[in-house]
């Protein structure tokens, strides 16, 4: 049975996989505090707050040179 906290694979994990980016990429990319684990969660869809949403949500964008907004990301609100 999946919690309500798990709400399955995310779009971020495709769009990852497209562009050829690993959870260390983003990791890299950031200059917040950002972690490989909270990338993985974000991937596998853990439901994560706003704020790491956020954090992921730039760190992508630098990464991609993409301008991508947080629903192309994650598929809750």
């Amino acid at each position: 049975m999946i919690s309500e906290r798990e709400l399955g694979p995310q779009p971020i994990d495709q769009i990852m996989a497209e562009l050829d980016l690993e959870n260390h990429d983003l990791v890299a990319a950031s200059t917040e505090q950002l972690t490989h684990k909270m990338v993985m969660k974000a991937r596998r869809g853990r439901f994560i707050s706003m704020n790491i949403r956020l954090k992921i949500q730039r760190a992508i964008n630098k990464a991609s040179g993409n301008e991508y907004k947080l629903h192309d990301l994650f598929n809750y609100h």
